[in-house]
């Protein structure tokens, strides 16, 4: 047998060679939107710290458009977006991703072409579609008591992940379309939040594990594999700590006042404990917030609207703060006129099955729970009829 030896130089012009090659590999994403004519389509990369444009085209009577980039080395996530309608995609290396739909209702009705993933989230997208439409409905429904709402709405939501586990996430968790379903959210009134919470449930620590661990051996190193680890990590210290909480008593009934709601005894900005109790009398706005969250300086002017209205007319609001930095809500507070508390171990969140921030409840005079956010639809009219 003849063997034939190359040369260093020679290794280091293909190594070369193929680097180039590498670097020079595009995917490409385009079709037509139709009726969409004027239209400025945006091309934007979901990256972990949010939506960043890549590029955009106004798009003329045929709704046609045309973008691409350098593939990358490992899955990474897109979105074809017209103000807020989104199509969500998928790109492994090289795709040739074909798109079509119609505005407005390119979220829900498209066609897409050019890999399984994507066909795929394209099914978890709708799924997620059907999900929201039944919890609305069921918040909706005027027969349904606040207690009845949470069981249900729990009840929907367990058997939706259950379902998304078995065919989607688990069956294959390297797949882009596993990692697409772990980021699901759904909408309770004015609040989202994840379907998925890693931050207090232990079955869906497991499930980020997973997806995790399998992206480190198909995708060693890549940053939303290390990012994965780190969310789980984390669920299971959160999940720990509300073990050891749960462990060393649960709520006894000392704490239910005879009103029917249980009892908040914090410190507030000043180092007063304040009681929620206290407030009998009073119809309060119990208020669960983060200071450090996109649009929390907004909110915060439009309680003081609420509070400068009705606050002689008995109105008092208990808020709870959610920030692990308590200087930082020292400072945020020092100026507001109603109850600042913080919850620094979150377990009156916990109590009150507060699962998104921000979020709030009504009380009435009696000092008795009266709604939750998701079942309040003009706020100004629920606290005039309390008052």
């Amino acid at each position: 047998m003849k063997i034939f030896k190359i040369s260093s130089v020679a290794v280091f012009v293909l190594t070369i060679l193929g680097m180039v090659s590498c670097s020079n590999k595009k995917f490409q994403v385009s079709g037509q939107i139709s009726d969409a004519e004027d239209s400025v389509l945006y091309f934007e990369n979901m990256s972990l710290n949010g939506p960043v444009t890549v590029d955009s085209v106004k798009l003329a009577g045929d709704g046609s458009f045309d973008f691409s980039g350098k593939a990358p080395e490992a899955p990474e996530f897109y979105r074809l977006r017209i103000a807020g309608q989104i199509i969500n995609v998928a790109i492994d290396s090289t795709e040739n991703i074909k798109v079509k739909a119609s505005y407005p209702v390119m979220s829900s009705q498209y066609e897409i072409e050019g890999s399984d993933d994507n066909a795929k989230i394209k099914e978890l997208a709708q799924l997620q579609i059907d999900l929201q439409n039944r919890i609305n409905a069921t918040v909706n429904d005027p027969r349904t008591g606040v207690d009845s709402v949470q069981v249900a709405v729990a009840g929907i939501l367990q058997a939706y992940k259950e379902h998304v586990k078995t065919h989607y996430i688990f069956k294959e968790p390297m797949k882009a379309y596993a990692y697409f379903a772990l980021f699901q959210t759904y909408q309770l009134g004015n609040m989202q939040a994840l379907v998925f919470n890693p931050r207090a449930n232990a079955d869906d620590v497991k499930v980020f594990a997973a997806v995790a661990t399998s992206w480190d051996t198909f995708y060693p190193k890549a940053e939303r594999g290390i990012n994965l680890h780190n969310i789980a990590l984390e669920g299971m210290k959160d999940v720990r700590i509300l073990r050891n909480e749960q462990a060393a008593g649960q709520i006894d009934a000392s704490k239910v006042s005879v009103a029917g709601l249980i009892d908040i005894a914090l410190p507030d900005n000043k180092g007063m404990t304040r009681r929620l109790t206290d407030l009998k009398g009073k119809v309060v706005l119990l208020d669960f917030h983060a200071f450090g969250a996109e649009g929390s300086a907004k909110r915060i002017m439009d309680l003081r609207d609420i509070y400068n209205k009705y606050h002689a007319q008995g109105l008092e609001i208990y808020q709870v703060a959610v920030d692990g930095d308590e200087h930082f809500w020292k400072t945020q507070t020092a100026a507001l006129p109603w109850i600042s508390v913080k919850d620094g171990s979150g377990q009156v969140l916990r109590t009150y099955n507060v699962q998104v921030i921000p979020s709030f409840f009504l009380i009435d005079r009696s000092n008795s729970l009266y709604k939750r956010a998701e079942q309040i639809k003009d706020l100004d009219a629920e606290i005039k009829s309390l008052l």
